[in-house]
């Protein structure tokens, strides 16, 4: 069955327009019937989310895919819940509070597709908590010759699938593993001390159910290296040699803090805290670029060091950067694969020529075994060398898309 859905004149953008789409088309089937049409007449096809992504991820030479009208809606069964792959966290969320059910952890940002998310390895924060997609227990995708496949946690192709940065086929829906509803407060801890997070960065880490230190890594000129941000599910912890804001904050220094979740240690549902935006609000600033290098957790001190030297060259293009800690998974191309990883986020300002020519002395300074964030910009031309199971994942990846439906430029030059 044919797609009844026109084709817009223009893909259009990724979020924060840092990149412009070159597909032919952009469709938004309303079935899976309509992907599994649309895969086998399009030579050339690929899944768009939720353009959240800052590159050519997502591009196609030929149609773009949205999810966003799928005909499809959430479904409880139990703890698990079935969920279409273009509906947003936000919503997703929403849902689950009014059956009294919710997610282990969310990102920054509610406005999030879940397919994209999880397929690219999106996360929250908190040293016990797994990236979005370790709450997948199965996902059921069109792969490259417009077949159905159901794959569920333990089965062989699962654990390399989950998080597919689009290269296998289009994700139709998910089921994530629920559990009750609980209550959140936050609260912002500041005057952290560059001295103060390197003799207690773990201890920070792990302060509370959920811990982002937001940073511009260069002192202040009140002497501070920044401020934590902490989402506590009980008492609300004491931040070495810092105090508690008193005024809600945003992200970054200096701009109104309405678009960001409620803050000075009000309770409140899980979706309405553990992300930095709202979801009825545009996240971040918009002009901006993103990256994102992951580490291992035992080498953190050494990563933290390695982006502080850099700190004249960083700060200068730095909006604002945030530390986390993602815990380990199993997912093969997971930035948190087989080890507890620190998080270095950086929100950049609107230069691509600056950032370009500063990732790779980034890079180059951060310890071995440091990995990317699929969804961000990043350098490094060998990004399969800290992923132990790549030559599995591009295997896989033949077998599913044997007639390349779903490769791009992106995937030749990271996947090759």
């Amino acid at each position: 069955m044919r797609t009844e859905t026109p084709a817009l004149d223009a893909p259009g953008s990724t979020w924060a327009r840092s990149y412009d789409y070159t597909a032919r088309e952009l469709v938004r089937p309303r079935s899976v019937d309509d992907v599994r049409d649309l895969v086998l007449r399009e030579p050339r096809l690929r899944a768009l989310g939720s353009r959240h992504s800052f590159t050519d991820l997502a591009d196609t030479p030929g149609v773009l895919v949205s999810l966003d009208r799928l005909d499809a809606s959430p479904s409880l069964s139990g703890d698990v819940v079935r969920v279409p792959g273009g509906m947003r966290y936000g919503e997703l969320a929403a849902w689950l509070e009014e059956r009294g059910r919710a997610l282990p952890n969310l990102a920054s940002l509610p406005h999030i597709s879940v397919a994209g998310a999880v397929a690219t390895g999106t996360h929250g924060s908190g040293v016990a908590n797994g990236s979005l997609a370790t709450s997948v227990t199965a996902l059921e995708i069109v792969d490259g010759r417009g077949e159905l496949v159901r794959l569920e946690s333990g089965s062989p192709d699962f654990a390399g699938a989950v998080v597919g940065i689009g290269a296998l086929g289009i994700v139709t829906h998910l089921e994530l593993l629920t559990s009750p509803t609980y209550q959140v407060s936050q609260t912002v801890h500041e005057g952290l001390t560059y001295d103060d997070l390197r003799e207690h960065l773990t201890e920070i880490l792990g302060a509370a159910y959920s811990v982002s230190i937001f940073t511009r890594w260069g002192d202040e000129p009140d002497g501070s290296f920044g401020r934590v941000w902490v989402k506590s599910r009980s008492t609300t912890p004491e931040i070495p040699g810092t105090v508690l804001a008193t005024e809600p904050r945003h992200v970054i220094p200096g701009l109104d803090a309405a678009p960001c979740t409620e803050q000075l240690g009000v309770p409140g549902p899980w979706h309405e805290r553990l992300p930095h935006f709202r979801l009825d609000f545009q996240p971040s600033v918009g002009a901006e670029l993103q990256s994102e290098y992951l580490v291992p957790l035992d080498r953190a001190q050494e990563a933290v060091d390695a982006v502080r030297s850099l700190a004249d060259r960083v700060r200068p293009l730095l909006q604002v950067g945030e530390i986390r800690a993602v815990a380990a998974d199993d997912l093969w191309l997971s930035p948190a694969y087989g080890t507890d990883v620190l998080a270095l986020h950086f929100t950049w300002l609107a230069d691509p020529a600056g950032v370009a020519d500063l990732l790779p002395d980034l890079e180059q300074r951060l310890p071995a075994g440091t990995r990317p964030h699929w969804g961000k910009l990043f350098a490094t031309a060998d990004p399969g060398a800290g992923f132990p199971r790549w030559d599995d994942f591009r295997a896989l990846a033949r077998r599913f898309d044997p007639d390349r439906r779903f490769w791009n430029a992106w995937l030749d030059r990271v996947l090759g």
